[in-house]
């Protein structure tokens, strides 16, 4: 049963939703760029957690930084990196110890920050890390990064573009390309759903 919970990243307090399943593995999302519109709300986030939580996963969920009820103000990413690791310390002191993270748009963007910054996770994937409209920086290697889904028509994380830079991630990650839908996943989420399902069942 999904649960709202509040947790602290330095000083502010954040709010989430944390859904407890059985085991110890869990998976953290995070949502699209909260200057247009984005939060923990997001269909595609929801899609996301269904797929993990279906499969035994916990699932936390949770807004960044100056959304919803959440202190702070926006932070263009860096401080929102934080947020991450906070929520990341949040799930390990509830005795889930293996964990997962996975984004949408904005999300991808922060947390491929927050790896870099050292945030401990077993695996990461990514649905449509914005790679035209965001600057993700010199691509660095990501090894925990094992998949990452975007759209067709998806114009700002362009399949061209995200096949060049998984390449400097990691060549060893999945690209699935989901036909017929843009960045929005209107229509394709049980798609979405399925997609990420499948890359689950393969690495458990």
């Amino acid at each position: 049963m999904e649960e709202k919970i509040l947790f602290k990243s330095g000083d502010l307090e954040l709010e989430g939703i944390l859904e407890k399943n059985y085991g110890d593995r869990g998976v953290i999302i995070t949502h699209p760029h909260p200057l247009y519109g984005g939060d923990m709300y997001n269909p595609v986030v929801g899609a996301i957690a269904n797929a993990y939580r279906d499969k035994g996963y916990s699932t936390l969920r949770f807004n960044f930084r100056g959304v919803g009820e959440s202190g702070g103000k926006h932070d263009n990413g860096i401080g929102e990196q934080d947020d991450l690791l906070s929520a990341i310390s949040y799930m390990n002191e509830t005795g889930i110890n293996q964990i997962d993270i996975s984004g949408y748009s904005f999300g991808t963007f922060v947390n491929a920050g927050a790896v870099r910054k050292g945030a401990r996770v077993r695996n990461m994937t990514m649905v449509s890390p914005p790679v035209a409209f965001m600057e993700f920086g010199r691509p660095v290697p990501i090894s925990c990064l094992k998949l990452v889904i975007t759209g067709s028509y998806d114009e700002v994380a362009p399949v061209e573009f995200i096949r060049k830079t998984l390449f400097q991630w990691n060549p060893e990650a999945g690209l699935e390309v989901i036909e017929g839908t843009d960045h929005f996943y209107a229509g394709y989420l049980k798609k979405l759903e399925e997609v990420l399902s499948l890359y689950i069942l393969r690495k458990a």
